[in-house]
């Protein structure tokens, strides 16, 4: 989830570099990003040294308890994920360290692919969860699913903007932060669901669709937190504790999803039958208007027909 840019980042804004280097309100121009690096400031500050390397070693053990525990059976692309990221952000961070020119364009590339990820991940948490009924639904479900979540972050997209941007010099500057705001609430929302329906979907805290949803929404809680307060913060040395912060909860979730996936898990219990005929009902509607809609499209004349 992109903490060694949470680090470089905190960084980045507590250096001057408003005219020399591009920096205007709270976008940067890779210039700037240029600048700072050659200053070698990353390596200047311990605590950010140490959760960096805290935030590498704990999702490398998280990776490999995925892989002890075969998670890849019924997570495929949560495991995908969890090494994408860990992949991606050494990369990006040796990137700035011997390519601070092309820095920028890195991140900008690892965001919008880190958040197309996350999305196709809360997509197969919210199928996996569906396991006991699902083969019972038609095979249109899991893309009923999909749009689903992609309606909710497009309903999500017009509140996400951040404030603080709007003297931002590229749309870049802009859409980004909002594109990770959408998907951070999109989290959110994904992880109270979970956590508030658990009762009516049978699941508990031992199962790993919420344990890994609570891992990403207590990080995503603690990051949106921390970027609205930022909008209205001045000064670097608030800058940089608030994104230690954002770290600091990172690694927070790592450890949880450590200690989480160390243990058994639990066997996944049947729904309800309350439930199970609600979502079957609710699978039987959504085929009949298919089915219907179909219908009405293949009833109308042809041209053909009409001649």
């Amino acid at each position: 989830m992109r903490w060694a840019f949470c680090i470089f980042r905190a960084q980045l804004k507590a250096v001057n570099c408003d005219r020399a280097s591009g920096h205007v309100g709270n976008h940067v121009t890779p210039t700037a990003f240029a600048c700072i690096w050659r200053g070698g400031s990353l390596m200047s500050l311990s605590i950010d040294n140490v959760f960096w390397l805290a935030a590498t070693l704990t999702e490398a053990l998280v990776i490999a308890l995925l892989f002890k525990r075969r998670m890849w059976r019924t997570l495929p692309l949560f495991c995908s994920y969890c090494v994408w990221d860990l992949s991606s952000n050494l990369t990006v961070y040796a990137i700035g360290l011997y390519k601070p020119a092309i820095y920028f364009s890195a991140y900008l590339a690892q965001t919008a692919i880190d958040s197309a990820f996350v999305i196709c991940v809360l997509i197969e948490l919210a199928w996996s969860v569906l396991r006991p009924v699902r083969a019972s639904l038609p095979r249109s479900a899991l893309a009923l699913v999909g749009i689903l979540i992609l309606v909710g972050g497009a309903v999500i997209w017009p509140f996400a903007a951040q404030p603080g941007l709007v003297h931002a010099t590229s749309s870049v500057g802009l859409l980004l932060p909002q594109l990770q705001h959408t998907v951070s609430i999109l989290r959110i929302l994904f992880f109270l669901a979970l956590a508030g329906g658990s009762q009516l979907l049978s699941i508990g805290w031992r199962d790993r669709e919420l344990q890994v949803a609570t891992g990403l929404g207590f990080y995503s809680i603690v990051s949106l937190a921390i970027s609205m307060i930022q909008a209205h913060q001045t000064t670097a040395s608030q800058v940089l504790q608030l994104n230690q912060f954002v770290v600091a909860s990172y690694i927070v979730s790592l450890v949880y999803w450590v200690f989480s996936f160390a243990q058994q898990e639990a066997e996944r219990r049947e729904f309800t039958p309350q439930m199970r005929s609600f979502l079957l009902a609710v699978a039987g509607a959504a085929r009949s208007t298919r089915v219907s809609l179909t219908g009405s499209h293949s009833d109308k004349p042809s041209e053909h027909d009409k001649n």
